[in-house]
C-alpha cells in the first residue's frame, strides 16, 4: 500500500521490506498471526515526536475524548489525504475489521474525502479510547508532508500542560456577574433586533429595497486561515474568482485550512502568541461579503450560537466613525452607541479578555493608522492606554487592536486587501480571508435568492454551462447581478432562451435593461442622463477613483433622481464637522461599464481610436475590464436590448471599435517572446471574445498557426476565450500551453478544439489521470490532427493508461508522445504496449523517462521494440530497469524487425553484468544510431566490451557514457575510439 508516495513500512519508521508485505497483506486480511506490540515498538522507537507520543501515552480515556472531539472539524480537513493509510494500520492493529476497512476504502475510490474523514473518526470514537490513541499515534507517524496534520500536532505540542485548560476555555462558557446580566441580556437584544433581518437591494422603483430574515437568506462563505497575497493589487472582476475553483482544489485541500467564524480566535491559527489578548483580521474583495459576516457573527452571538467566552461584544463600522471629528474615549464611544451601558462600563474594563470589539472595513477610514509610527509608542499625544482617556478615533482602534489599551482583549477587523498594508506592522494574531463561495456555497445563494426553486435550478444550470459567468459566482455582489439580470430569461415567457447572456458585457447589459425597464417611465431622455453619468464614471476609471460627492454631480449636470439610484449608492461622510452624502457605483465593474457605454451614445466618436490606445496602453489594469466592455458593446446582442431604452448606438463608434479590435489581435498576434507580450495578447484575446464578432475572429484568426502561452499562468476563463478563439483557425500547428497550470478543468473548457492542434504541448500542468480523458476524445476524433503531444510532469498515473491506449489503438495522426516525469509504473506501460503493437500505431518517439519503471515492464517493452514498425526513439533514462531488464531489451535489439534508432537509458542503475548481452544486441542491430547510457555503474571492466560492440556496430553514430565509474585511462581508450571511424561521437 503506498500513501502519498510512501509505503506503509516507510510511515511506520522502518526500511525492512518484508515489514512492509507483511503490513500491506495484514491490511487485506491475510497474516494475522503477526505481533502487533512489535508495530508499536518500532513505531515508538523510531518516533521523531517524542513529546506527542509520551503525552498520548500518559493520557486519560476522557482527555482522548476531549482532545478528538475538540480538534474533529481540523481533523476532516487534515486526513483527506491520508485517510486510507490511518485505516490499513487500523486494521493491522485489528482496531477496524476488514469489513470496516472495505467501507473506508470504498468512499475513496468515490472520491469523497470529507465523508470518508467523517466516517474514520466516527468508527474511531465508537470503539473508544484504545482507538482513539491508536488514531493519534498514527497521526504522529503520518503528519509528514500533511501540513495540516503537522499544525495540529505542533500546536498539541507547544500548548504543553496547557492544553486541555486551553480547551476549557475556548469552549466553556464565561459566567457573567449577576449584576451585569440585565445589561448583557438588553445588548443581545439590541443586537439581535440590528442583525435580525438582511436589507437587498433591487432594481425596482416601488421596493428598492427587500427585507428579508438574516438565517433565511445567508449564505455561508468559505474562509481560510491565511490572507494569500496581502500586497494583491485589487480588481474585482478578476480577483480571485478566474481561478478560484482550481486554486481551492489544489492549495485549500493541502496547506490552507478553512477556517470558521467561531474558530476566529483559537490559538491554533495564530501567528503571533500573546497573553494580552488577539487581534483577527478577515480580508475580501468588495462584495465578497464582509459585512454581511460579521452580522451573522454579532447575530450568532446575540442569540448565544457562538463565542460564549465573549461576555459582551461592540460593533462599529469606520464609515460611521468617520463623523466624529474631536477628541473621544472609548466610554463615549460605546454609549453613544450602546448608551444603556450607563456607569457600569467601569465593570467591564476589569475584564477585558471577556470583550470582543469588531471594527468593519478599515479601507473605508478616512483616518490613515500608521502602525509602524513609533510615536505612538512614545509621544503621550499618541498613546490611549486608558478607556476613559480622550484621544483621537484612530489612536483608541490602535490601541485596542496593539493590546495597548484594555490588554487582553480580543479585536476583529475587516478589510479590502488594498488596506492590509497599513496592518503589516500590527499585532495581529490571526490573518483570514473570505474567498466567497466554492461547490454547493454557490447554488445555496440561488436558491436563496429565487423564491421559486424551478427558475434558481435554470438559472444555476445556464450558469453551469457558461464558464465565464460561473466564475463570477465566488462573489455574492456578482451572484446578486447574475440573479437579477438572468431571472427575467427564466421567468417571463416571452424571452427567447438564445437571447441568455453568454459573455460579461452582455449580462451587465441586461442588467442596466433590468433598471432601465423599471425605470423608464420617471425619466424624459434616459440617453442624456447617461452620456453625463458616464462622462464622470470614465473621468473615475481613468482616475482611479469611486467615490463622488455633491460637487462631481452638479459638474456633470446632474440630480439625485431614483433613476439615478439604480446606479449610485448613497453613502454619509463627515468631512471637517459637516456630514455630507456621498456617492458611489453600486459596483466598480457597473461604473466601468456605464464608462463603456456612454462612448457609444455620444453623438460624436471623435477621436475614439486615439482613446483606446491610450487606455489599452496603461500597465496598471485600470482600464482593462474598461476595454473588455467597449469591445462587447460593438455586439448588436449587446447593443440591442440597451437601445430599446437609450435608442442607436452610433455606427461611426461601433466601425471604429471592430477596427480597433481588428488592429490589435494583428499587431499582437506574433509578438509573444516576453511575458508581457504574452499577456498582451491574451488581454486583446478577451476584447475579441467579448465582441462576439464571428466574422471578424474568422477574418483575423482563421490563418494563425502558432499560440503560444508558455509560462503563463491561464485561468479557467482564460481557457474559455482560447477555445473560443482557436475555434475560428484552420489548423494550430502549435499550441504552447508547458507551464500555465491550466489542470483538468482548464483542458475541459479546450476539449472541443484540441483536436485541430498539430503540436500539443501540456507540460507541467497538473492535469491529472482525469484530463487524460478529454484528451483521448480529442485523439479519437476522426479529424484530429495532432502530431506531437506533450504531456510531461503531469502526475498521471496508471489509471489514465487505458484511456490512453484506447486512443492510441484508433489514432493515426500522433508521432510523437512525452509521457515523462509521471507515475504510470510497470502496469501503465504494460497496457500503453498492447495499443503501441496496434499495426495502425504511427507513434515514432516515446517519452517514458521518470516513470517509476522497473525490469518488469522490460518484456512489454521488448515485444513493442519489436513489432512496432514505426517507433524509432524511446527515451527510459532515470527509471530502474536494472541489469535484468537490459537483458530483456537485449533480445529485442537483436531482432531483425527492431527499427529503433535512438535509445535513452540514462540513469537505470545498469553495470558491468549487462554489456555482453548489450554487445550481443548491438552487434547484429542495423538501425540503432544514438545510445545514452550516462549516469549508470558501468566500470573499466566493461570497457573491452563496449569498445568492441561501438566497433562493430557500423551504423552507431553516437554514445553518451559520462557519469559513469571509469578510471581516466579507461575514459581515453573509449574517447580514442571516434578516430576509428569518421562521424563517429563518443562522450565519457
Amino acid at each position: 500500500m503506498h500513501v502519498k508516495g510512501r509505503t506503509l513500512a516507510d510511515l511506520l519508521g522502518t526500511q525492512d521490506q518484508n515489514m512492509e508485505t507483511n503490513l500491506t497483506t495484514t491490511a487485506e486480511g491475510a497474516k494475522k498471526e503477526e505481533d502487533p506490540t512489535s508495530l508499536t515498538r518500532i513505531r515508538m522507537s523510531t518516533d521523531p515526536n517524542s513529546t506527542i507520543t509520551e503525552f498520548l501515552t500518559k493520557c486519560e480515556d476522557y482527555q482522548l475524548f476531549q482532545l478528538t472531539k475538540f480538534y474533529w472539524d481540523r481533523l476532516e480537513q487534515a486526513i483527506e489525504e491520508v485517510v486510507d493509510g490511518v485505516s490499513s494500520l487500523l486494521t493491522y492493529e485489528r482496531i477496524f475489521s476488514e469489513q470496516e476497512h472495505r467501507k473506508v476504502t470504498e468512499f475513496m475510490e468515490k472520491g469523497n474525502r470529507i465523508d470518508r474523514s467523517k466516517l474514520l473518526l466516527n468508527l474511531v470514537m465508537e470503539k473508544g479510547s484504545r482507538a482513539q490513541k491508536a488514531m493519534w499515534e498514527s497521526f504522529v507517524k503520518m503528519c509528514h508532508g500533511i501540513p495540516k496534520l503537522e499544525k495540529i500536532l505542533k500546536e498539541i505540542q507547544e500548548l504543553g500542560s496547557d492544553r486541555f485548560d486551553y480547551m476549557n476555555v475556548a469552549q466553556g462558557l464565561s459566567e457573567v456577574p449577576s449584576h451585569l446580566k440585565d445589561v448583557q441580556k438588553k445588548h443581545k437584544e439590541t443586537l439581535w433586533k440590528q442583525t435580525d433581518t438582511l436589507r437587498v437591494n433591487t432594481i425596482l422603483i416601488k421596493e428598492k429595497v427587500k427585507i428579508f430574515q438574516l438565517i433565511d437568506r445567508y449564505a455561508e462563505l468559505t474562509i481560510i486561515s491565511n490572507v494569500r497575497d496581502r500586497t494583491l493589487v485589487e480588481h474585482e472582476l478578476l480577483a480571485r474568482g478566474r481561478d478560484h475553483e482550481e486554486w481551492r482544489k489544489t492549495h485549500l485541500r493541502k496547506e490552507l485550512e478553512k477556517i470558521r467564524t467561531d474558530q476566529l480566535f483559537q490559538s491554533s491559527f495564530s501567528w503571533r502568541k500573546s497573553k494580552s489578548g488577539s487581534s483577527a483580521v478577515v480580508s475580501g474583495v468588495p462584495g465578497i461579503g464582509k459585512t454581511t459576516m460579521v452580522q451573522k457573527i454579532i447575530y450568532d452571538w446575540a442569540t448565544e450560537k457562538i463565542y460564549p467566552r465573549f461576555q459582551f461584544v461592540f460593533s462599529f463600522k469606520f464609515r460611521d466613525l468617520n463623523n466624529i471629528n474631536c477628541r473621544i474615549n472609548l466610554r463615549n464611544l460605546i454609549l453613544d452607541q450602546y448608551p444603556y451601558f450607563g456607569n457600569v462600563l467601569r465593570e467591564l474594563w476589569k475584564t477585558p479578555e471577556r470583550l470582543l470589539f469588531i471594527f468593519d472595513s478599515l479601507d473605508e477610514f478616512k483616518d490613515r493608522i500608521d502602525f509602524a509610527d513609533n510615536r505612538r509608542n512614545t509621544e503621550p499625544q499618541f498613546m490611549c492606554t486608558d478607556p476613559e482617556c480622550w484621544c483621537e478615533v484612530s489612536d483608541i482602534v490602535y490601541s485596542l487592536i496593539q493590546h495597548k489599551l484594555l490588554p487582553g482583549c480580543s479585536v476583529l477587523v475587516t478589510s479590502r486587501p488594498t488596506a492590509l498594508h497599513l496592518l503589516e506592522k500590527a499585532e495581529i494574531s490571526i490573518w483570514a480571508e473570505i474567498l466567497g463561495f466554492v461547490g454547493d456555497e454557490r447554488k445555496e445563494y440561488f436558491n436563496k435568492f429565487f423564491e421559486d426553486h424551478m427558475v434558481a435550478a435554470a438559472v444555476f444550470k445556464h450558469l453551469e454551462e457558461n464558464e465565464i459567468l460561473y466564475t463570477m459566482c465566488y462573489n455574492p455582489t456578482y451572484c446578486w447581478i447574475l440573479g437579477l439580470s438572468l431571472g427575467p430569461f427564466f421567468t417571463q415567457r416571452d424571452r427567447k432562451q438564445q437571447q441568455v447572456p453568454k459573455t460579461i458585457t452582455q449580462l451587465y447589459s441586461y442588467y442596466i435593461y433590468n433598471i432601465l425597464k423599471n425605470h423608464s417611465p420617471e425619466i424624459e431622455s434616459p440617453r442624456d442622463v447617461f452620456l453625463k453619468l458616464g462622462e464622470m464614471a470614465f473621468t473615475g476609471v481613468s482616475e482611479r477613483k469611486i467615490v463622488f460627492r455633491n460637487e462631481d454631480l452638479i459638474k456633470y449636470n446632474l440630480q439625485p433622481s431614483q433613476f439615478l439610484s439604480g446606479f449610485l449608492m448613497e453613502l454619509l461622510e463627515s468631512d471637517d464637522s459637516v456630514q455630507s452624502v456621498v456617492y458611489t457605483f453600486t459596483h466598480l465593474t457597473i461604473q466601468e461599464f456605464v464608462a463603456a457605454l456612454t462612448q457609444f451614445l455620444t453623438p460624436d466618436p471623435g477621436e475614439i481610436h486615439k482613446l483606446l490606445n491610450e487606455a489599452h496602453s496603461k500597465e496598471d489594469g485600470r482600464f482593462e475590464v474598461f476595454l473588455r466592455f467597449v469591445a462587447g458593446l460593438s455586439s448588436p446582442q449587446s447593443a440591442r436590448p440597451l437601445q430599446e431604452f437609450l435608442g442607436p448606438f452610433l455606427y461611426q463608434t461601433t466601425c471604429r471599435v471592430i477596427d480597433w479590435v481588428k488592429e490589435m489581435v494583428e499587431g499582437q498576434i506574433g509578438n509573444t517572446e516576453s511575458k508581457a507580450g504574452k499577456i498582451n495578447l491574451l488581454n486583446i484575446l478577451h476584447y475579441l471574445f467579448e465582441s462576439q464578432n464571428k466574422a471578424l475572429a474568422q477574418a483575423i484568426v482563421g490563418s494563425v498557426e502558432t499560440l503560444t502561452f508558455r509560462e503563463l499562468q491561464l485561468t479557467l476563463i482564460d481557457c474559455t476565450v482560447l477555445s473560443h478563439i482557436i475555434g475560428f483557425c484552420d489548423t494550430i500547428k502549435c499550441l504552447d500551453l508547458d507551464f500555465c497550470f491550466i489542470s483538468c478543468e482548464g483542458l475541459r473548457q479546450l476539449g472541443h478544439v484540441l483536436h485541430k492542434c498539430q503540436e500539443l504541448r501540456l507540460s507541467y500542468n497538473n492535469l491529472e489521470d482525469s484530463a487524460v480523458k478529454l484528451l483521448s476524445v480529442a485523439l479519437r476524433n476522426p479529424d484530429c490532427r495532432i502530431q506531437k503531444l506533450r504531456l510531461d510532469r503531469n502526475n498521471l498515473t496508471v489509471s489514465c493508461a487505458e484511456d490512453l491506449a484506447s486512443a492510441l489503438r484508433t489514432n493515426h495522426s500522433l508521432t510523437t508522445l512525452d509521457l515523462g516525469y509521471n507515475k504510470l509504473g510497470d502496469s501503465g506501460v504494460k497496457r500503453l504496449s498492447v495499443a503501441l503493437r496496434n499495426p495502425g500505431c504511427k507513434i515514432q518517439e516515446l517519452g517514458l523517462y521518470n516513470n517509476d519503471l522497473t525490469a518488469s515492464c522490460a518484456k512489454d517493452l521488448a515485444s513493442t521494440l519489436s513489432t512496432n514498425q514505426s517507433l524509432v526513439f524511446l527515451i527510459m533514462k532515470n527509471n530502474e530497469l536494472r541489469d535484468s531488464g537490459m537483458k530483456i531489451l537485449s533480445a529485442a535489439l537483436r531482432n531483425p524487425d527492431c527499427k529503433i534508432q535512438k535509445l535513452d537509458l540514462e540513469k537505470n542503475s545498469l553495470t558491468d553484468s549487462c554489456t555482453k548481452d548489450l554487445a550481443s544486441a548491438l552487434g547484429t542491430n542495423k538501425s540503432l544510431l544514438f545510445l545514452n547510457l550516462k549516469s549508470n555503474s558501468f566500470t573499466d571492466q566493461s570497457v573491452p566490451t563496449l569498445c568492441h560492440f561501438i566497433l562493430t556496430c557500423k551504423c552507431m553514430e553516437q554514445i553518451e557514457l559520462e557519469g559513469n565509474w571509469f578510471s581516466p585511462n579507461g575514459k581515453r581508450h573509449l574517447k580514442s575510439l571516434q578516430k576509428s571511424r569518421s562521424g563517429l561521437s563518443v562522450t565519457v
